[in-house]
């Protein structure tokens, strides 16, 4: 893989060992040549266990940082992310590991970047219509009118504002990275898509289709709603009085 086009898959897990063996399969399956990040938060049920053998086959492809404790999505993010870019990877991937996101999808988000020139590319289930599998419609609408609000409050255009699937460039992450985020849940991934929009970088929404989760347990949470709700207005507030350069 040359320097200049290195793309590394940062998935953050706890908890995932019905699922973690055939994610880091499916990733290394692809075309592309991509290698992964996984983030783990001490899972109890052995999922970093897994990783670590793994890494016997997939040696210098398959990468492992564990952490203490669970300690928050938005936070391991930031850790792989930091990871990621101590190590010159240009191209820096989010993405779930329930399989709600396809891998496959992978290789149009890193089309769009380097191939059509945008500094982030997201995988939308919202760009063309409601594109979600398998969710109770409670839940949908929920998703849907969050996104709704927050381009109400924040002025973006941006359908999913909430998406976990996600391709960013080096240089978007080194710049919305330069302080830490203040959010860990939904509300860290409206953060880093409005720290994006308002530095000026050129956002593309990917149209996906969103399958939820068949195997493990969701990590959604009514405190992680909460945060999103009132971080919004909090964000925008604080956005005032930033100069955004």
């Amino acid at each position: 893989m040359k320097v200049s086009d290195k793309k590394i898959v940062v998935i953050p897990t706890y908890n995932e060992r019905e699922n973690v063996t055939q994610m880091i399969q499916a990733v290394f399956k692809l075309p592309e040549d991509f290698h992964v990040l996984i983030v783990d938060d001490s899972s109890p049920d052995g999922t970093g266990t897994i990783v670590r053998e793994l890494q016997k086959e997939y040696a210098n492809q398959l990468f492992l940082e564990e952490r203490k404790g669970k300690l928050g999505l938005g936070t391991a993010y930031v850790h792989g992310f930091h990871w990621a870019l101590g190590n010159h990877y240009k191209y820096i991937f989010e993405m779930d590991c329930d399989f709600s996101h396809n891998p496959a999808d992978l290789a149009r988000l890193y089309a769009a970047c380097k191939e059509e020139g945008y500094d982030v590319a997201v995988g939308s289930r919202y760009a063309t219509g409601v594109n979600v599998v398998n969710w109770p419609m409670l839940r949908v609408l929920m998703s849907y009118y969050a996104s709704a609000y927050v381009r109400l409050i924040t002025g973006m255009t941006i359908r999913d504002t909430t998406a976990g699937f996600i391709c960013y460039t080096d240089k978007v992450l080194n710049k919305i990275l330069s302080e830490p985020p203040r959010f860990v849940g939904y509300a860290f991934q409206i953060e880093m898509k409005f720290r994006s929009w308002k530095y000026g970088f050129k956002i593309k929404e990917v149209p996906i289709i969103f399958t939820d989760r068949t195997k493990g347990e969701s990590k959604m949470s009514g405190g992680i709603f909460k945060e999103a709700f009132f971080g919004v207005i909090e964000m925008k507030i604080r956005s005032w009085f930033k100069k955004w350069v």
